[in-house]
């Protein structure tokens, strides 16, 4: 079973393997009963007759240039997915993560969506202390886990990869579930400078929803202060599940917390065709974010594009 990144992708795959299906040849066909003769008589004179109307190239669809406000002409496939030599060749860029298959005839290999991507299971991290004793790394206990509250721009733990959202399982060892804030920046601060190994588990509260612009550019969806409060009907978003109340934690893979809409929104509009957004719950943002001064979110937290 195929699993695509968005629900565009879905279609048009489908769309696009309905147009490559060859009709069945009518001399293959199984022997009809003498009373479906009449029947079978009228429905080959539709078919040669709307066969007519579509002239040489035969086909029972129409050709795929526009669909679901996507424009899919040659041109735009080709930039989608360089795999896909043309419109009607059926190729797809496939992409595995784990066990799991993702097959784009459109999104293809784009690299906002790897940059977003969350890993399931579990990585090893390591770092070391910088001349003043940090790593760059602010946690917050919630629900008995442990997670990363601040990543400090060019520190340690940004350079390390590690994420808003991450949750730590381990620090040297010592496993983390339990543990109070205090605790856990208590141990960090008593570890050793040239070595801290961290078990994490990549942005389990957060989940990441790839969008389509339509012709015009739009995504549909409108964000206040980061949040997503409405979608826009039939749009990209609301086709692929998008929801209100949502905190847009990344843009295609970058973290945007911090940022001002008007930041946001430069983001959004230089993006290209496809862009992923990383989202978590405003409760659990809310959450995640208290007793954390916006003056230092926006002072210190790292927002450099993640490598892939």
């Amino acid at each position: 079973m195929s699993l695509y990144p968005s629900l565009e992708d879905m279609k048009v795959d489908k769309f696009m393997q309905a147009q490559n299906t060859p009709s069945a040849s009518p001399s293959k066909a199984l022997p009809l009963p003498e009373s479906s003769i009449t029947q079978y008589e009228s429905s080959i004179t539709y078919y040669e007759s709307k066969t007519e109307e579509m002239g040489a190239s035969g086909r029972l669809y129409p050709e795929l240039h526009e669909f679901m406000g996507l424009n899919l002409s040659v041109d735009a496939l080709q930039a989608f997915s360089p795999s896909v030599p043309d419109q009607t060749s059926g190729a797809l860029s496939v992409r595995t993560t784990g066990m799991s298959w993702a097959a784009a005839p459109i999104t293809g290999s784009d690299i906002g969506v790897k940059r977003a991507e969350i890993r399931q299971g579990v990585r090893e991290v390591v770092l070391c202390k910088d001349m003043d004793g940090k790593i760059g790394l602010r946690l917050k206990a919630i629900d008995n886990g442990v997670f990363v509250q601040l990543v400090q721009a060019n520190t340690a733990a940004a350079l390390a990869g590690l994420r808003f959202g991450d949750q730590i399982l381990q620090i040297n060892g010592e496993s983390c579930a339990g543990w109070s804030s205090d605790h856990a920046h208590k141990v960090l601060k008593n570890a050793s400078p040239e070595r801290i190994t961290l078990a994490v588990r990549d942005r389990p509260l957060e989940r990441t929803v790839t969008l389509h612009k339509d012709m015009s550019g739009q995504l549909g969806f409108i964000f206040k202060k980061g949040i997503i409060s409405s979608i826009v009907k039939d749009s990209s978003a609301a086709r692929n599940g998008l929801l209100t109340d949502h905190h847009i934690c990344e843009i295609n893979g970058q973290n945007v917390i911090g940022l001002k809409d008007s930041q946001i929104l430069d983001i959004l509009n230089s993006s290209g065709g496809v862009v992923t957004v990383t989202v978590m719950p405003v409760v659990i943002f809310e959450h995640m974010m208290k007793r954390m001064s916006s003056s230092i979110v926006k002072s210190l937290m790292d927002h450099s594009i993640p490598e892939v």
